[in-house]
């Protein structure tokens, strides 16, 4: 058996099938571009049978991804097969993966069918699918609540109708550690065939055990894992990339497996995703979070202090978190300022690394230090946005303790054309968002909104985030600014632009 775990990232499929996860084409693109840097072994780009966008995004990542693997995800049916393939035969490496339930609590109640019915179906989707590539994946849905025997039956007939990787799912996130490895070990032991397969795991963390449920997986002999950045995903997501790759390198004795993962690349790929979805990591999170090489407790400070490894297990640098300098400043030249964004994993055109230098001076003039993470926000602010319908222009704010109500004045452009309006609120950031409602003649429910500082400072970039619904259709948007006032206007035309967008693609 290979040593070699390989690493299948679903976070451009699974995890942005989380609730307000969803990304547009070009912010795919890049993430997409980020998780070949980092090294993962396949990239499981969408679900190219479920829209014309996911078609269309999944071709996109299939033609611009250099070193990985691309894989399409379809059911056990020819047409989403055939979508699939569609989808990804631009690839350097193209995968197809076909998935098919067998509990039978899924047979019955999800499929209306036989276990017979099932067979015939995984046998024609594997087969038609391995006509079309010879790198083909099947997938046993709900795996983990199957019938031992029946379950080896199918893994059996995937791997001799052309399967080469066979994948076990968790897919409720039922199973326990040890019940789960003791699974994987009875079909590597059981199955026919099973050494001319790779045994694939895809654990879900609805009981929190996710990464413990794969990780047990590998010490059992799985040498494929399902994982996304972060661990988002359906639910309460999946097995969290960076938690599963930095428990094989700081304990490699006991997992005794290799993987080619930069995990350097760990905090800067989740710090991508964590702006292209706007949800912050959270401080507690483990291995990239803020707290997790802080020390409060002065027993730990002092030990830390002494010797590092008192209380830390892993370093910062080994997963790329490192003290940030200033990197960039007004007298920075756009030479300069496209070294850095490439550096970043950012790919942009002359035009758009004049429009990155430009912001980068502007903001020098407004703060001292320039940090990369403010790079980073500026690169998504004026590059990586929708095309705009609506654009702010000029935006006053009067707000203060006296009894006059906030006051907010705003300039902005609508297809063009240039509109202002003045108005009150029961705040600042409330008389700004009725100003903008107003303008544009519609009112949408905020339904969140979520306030981050991008670096540390007072004179710190703030990151607004928003989360609004009108007609049925959700949009996320974000904005930053030095003012965080500005901040929130941004992120709600943001919106307001994804919401147009999604409203002309239905």
């Amino acid at each position: 058996m290979s040593d070699r775990v390989q690493f299948f990232d679903t976070t451009l499929r699974d995890g942005e099938q989380s609730p307000g996860c969803t990304m547009n084409l070009r912010e795919k693109l890049r993430l997409a571009r980020q998780l070949d840097i980092l090294g993962v072994d396949i990239i499981e780009a969408g679900f190219p049978a479920a829209s014309e966008g996911d078609f269309e995004s999944v071709r996109a990542i299939a033609e611009t991804v250099e070193r990985a693997q691309v894989a399409g995800l379809a059911r056990a049916l020819p047409g989403d097969i055939d979508r699939a393939w569609e989808a990804v035969r631009g690839a350097r490496n193209p995968r197809i993966h076909t998935f098919i339930a067998t509990s039978p609590l899924h047979m019955k109640h999800k499929l209306c069918k036989e276990p017979a019915d099932v067979l015939r179906m995984a046998e024609r989707a594997v087969r038609h699918a391995a006509g079309l590539t010879p790198n083909v994946e099947f997938s046993a849905e709900d795996a983990s609540r199957s019938d031992r025997a029946f379950l080896a039956e199918i893994c059996e007939l995937a791997i001799s109708c052309g399967a080469r990787v066979v994948n076990i799912p968790d897919t409720v996130g039922y199973a326990q550690p040890e019940e789960f490895a003791d699974l994987v070990s009875f079909l590597l032991e059981t199955v026919p065939g099973a050494s001319r397969a790779v045994f694939s795991v895809h654990c879900h963390n609805d009981l929190g055990l996710a990464v413990a449920n794969t990780l047990a997986a590998v010490r059992a002999g799985a040498r494929q894992v399902e994982v996304t950045l972060s661990g988002i995903g359906e639910r309460a997501g999946n097995a969290a990339l960076e938690e599963v790759v930095m428990n094989m390198r700081t304990r490699p004795a006991y997992y005794a497996v290799s993987h080619g993962i930069d995990t350097e690349q760990l905090f800067p790929a989740n710090r991508m995703l964590s702006r292209i979805i706007g949800r912050p990591i959270p401080a507690t999170k483990a291995v990239i979070g803020d707290n997790a090489f802080a020390h409060e407790s002065g027993i730990h400070q002092d030990g830390v202090l002494k010797h590092r490894e008192t209380y830390e297990i892993m370093t910062p640098e080994s997963v790329g978190r490192s003290a940030t300098d200033m990197v960039m400043g007004k007298h920075s030249g756009r030479h300069a300022v496209k070294s850095k964004v490439e550096a970043m994993g950012f790919r942009l055109s002359d035009a758009e690394v004049d429009v990155v230098a430009a912001a980068v001076k502007r903001l020098a003039d407004i703060k001292k230090k320039i940090y990369d993470e403010d790079v980073e926000a500026i690169v998504l602010e004026e590059v990586f946005r929708i095309p705009d319908k609506y654009r702010l222009k000029h935006l006053h704010i009067q707000s203060g303790t006296i009894s006059v109500p906030p006051t907010a004045a705003v300039i902005m452009e609508v297809d063009g054309q240039e509109r202002k309006l003045a108005t009150f609120g029961v705040g600042p950031v409330d008389a700004v968002f009725n100003a903008i409602a107003d303008i544009i003649g519609k009112r949408p429910t905020l339904e969140q909104y979520l306030v981050n500082a991008i670096t540390d400072g007072t004179d710190a970039q703030g990151e607004v985030t928003v989360k609004i619904e009108h007609g049925g259709l959700r949009a996320v948007g974000r904005g930053s600014d030095a003012d965080i006032i500005v901040a929130s206007a941004k992120a709600m035309l943001n919106a307001l632009n994804r919401l147009e967008k999604k409203s002309e693609d239905k």
